[in-house]
């Protein structure tokens, strides 16, 4: 079976490279011929554990292949898969306009029946909008070509991709035929030969069922950040009621971590253009805008914990453990360190930082507004407070009378002189904190 997967981001090139893995013969194609180029050479754009390897071994064997040209493999694919960026626009929707590009080049080249899915996350309506864009390219080539769209929406972890997408929790499928839906079975029967958990539906279904996965997980995150908001003001902690509540079966553990807020390239992006699907269709989703509005309160959450804990900002030195807006990736995206770190600097700060990966990613975002470290200990050297923002593992155990040395002590409310350590993540043992001598300050 040969296909297409157009786009080669996070969903397209993982995608690309895990159906090679099954046999299929694939062809991803991207408009960058940079990117193009580097894959070519064995050089991957993004970072994603086990993902090198996987391209470069089917690659070798022949199953995986790169170019610039979408229409050159027209003729020899079954299935084109349409996995390009949907950025949000300044209203919050989704724009489409890379979508509706990808449809334009498949009307105007196909000339046998084959499947346009879409795989990128797409609004409500989508799909009979890249119908429409196809239909018109084929009047206007005067042809009659057989042709089928499709909604398959990737849920993919990042940092955790490649297992997602070998080991899927569930399929979900948007098709309008019996022919497109075996079409599909047939793409997705090797990945789940013990259990076929592939859930065909209508193509609207399909596209919400993407928009409302996302929007459930941003609630329940924005929830407990709420929560945790509560329990500083009361006196409770967070993470006694996490357990407390999500033992109830009806609840479970699952996104119930308190922080400093979501990032990413889908939360927020997806969040927003929900609210924004309502809001076009005459409805106020009261829920999914609050969600979006703690959110961004919540980003600020450290910064505020540092004021409380140093004063004036102005002139200390903070240390920041974690740039990307989750650990395994180097992705940035909508990143709370980037607001913490925008509003230090406001404030008159002096901001060292360090990221296991995502410090390119960062001085290609901002430059040398920050000082970046070698180490995790060499950012925190004679720093007035230490912030905690992204929960990569290596952080968990520090050494803390390493740290106590070599960090600047603060007046601390009963009079001591300690240094200052906020968790953006509720990582650390308090108690191991607290034996060492820190100020802790956690989030709820």
């Amino acid at each position: 079976m040969n296909i297409a997967v157009v786009g080669t981001g996070y969903v397209g090139l993982v995608s690309g490279a895990c159906f090679s893995e099954m046999g299929i013969n694939v062809t991803c194609v991207d408009i960058d011929s940079a990117k193009i180029g580097r894959l070519v050479n064995g050089e991957i754009p993004i970072y994603e554990p086990g993902l090198s390897d996987l391209v470069k071994r089917n690659v070798e064997a022949g199953r995986l292949h790169f170019t610039t040209d979408l229409t050159s493999v027209l003729d020899s694919v079954d299935v084109v898969f349409s996995a390009v960026g949907t950025p949000p626009d300044e209203d919050g929707s989704a724009d489409l306009k890379y979508v509706m590009e990808v449809a334009r080049t498949f009307g105007r080249n196909i000339n046998k029946y084959t499947i346009l899915v879409t795989k990128s996350t797409v609004p409500v309506g989508t799909a009979r909008k890249v119908k429409a864009v196809i239909e018109e390219e084929l009047a206007l080539r005067g042809v009659d070509v057989p042709f089928e769209v499709a909604s398959n929406p990737e849920f993919l972890k990042e940092g955790a991709a490649i297992k997602d997408f070998m080991s899927p929790d569930r399929v979900v499928v948007g098709v309008e035929s019996e022919r497109a839906r075996k079409v599909m079975t047939k793409l997705y029967r090797p990945f789940l030969t013990n259990n076929f958990r592939v859930y065909f539906m209508d193509i609207p279904s399909a596209e919400m069922t993407k928009y409302a996965a996302n929007a459930m997980l941003a609630t329940r995150i924005s929830f407990m950040n709420d929560i945790a908001n509560l329990c500083d003001l009361v006196g409770a902690d967070v993470d006694m009621v996490r357990k407390g509540i999500g033992t109830d079966a009806r609840i479970g553990s699952k996104f119930l971590y308190a922080g400093c807020g979501y990032g990413g390239s889908c939360f927020p992006k997806d969040v927003k253009a929900l609210a924004r699907t309502g809001r076009e269709n005459g409805y106020v989703m009261g829920v999914i805008e609050a969600v979006e509005a703690v959110n961004e309160r919540q980003k600020e959450i450290v910064v505020e914990k540092l004021r409380n804990a140093l004063g004036s900002l102005a002139g200390k030195t903070v240390a920041i453990w974690g740039l990307s807006f989750k650990p395994e990736t180097d992705d940035m995206r909508e990143a709370p360190s980037l607001v913490v770190i925008a509003k230090l600097i406001e404030a008159g700060a002096a901001v060292k930082v360090y990221d296991p990966v995502a410090m390119p990613e960062c001085r290609r975002r901002i430059g040398d507004a920050v000082t970046y470290c070698k180490d995790m200990y060499d950012a925190v050297m004679d720093a007035d407070a230490l912030a905690l923002v992204t929960e990569w593992k290596q952080f968990r155990v520090p050494s803390w009378p390493v740290m106590r040395k070599v960090m600047r002590p603060q007046l601390s409310v009963d009079g001591a002189m300690r240094p200052v350590v906020v968790d953006g993540r509720n990582i650390f043992d308090r108690d191991e904190v607290l034996e060492n001598d820190f100020t802790y300050i956690k989030i709820g």
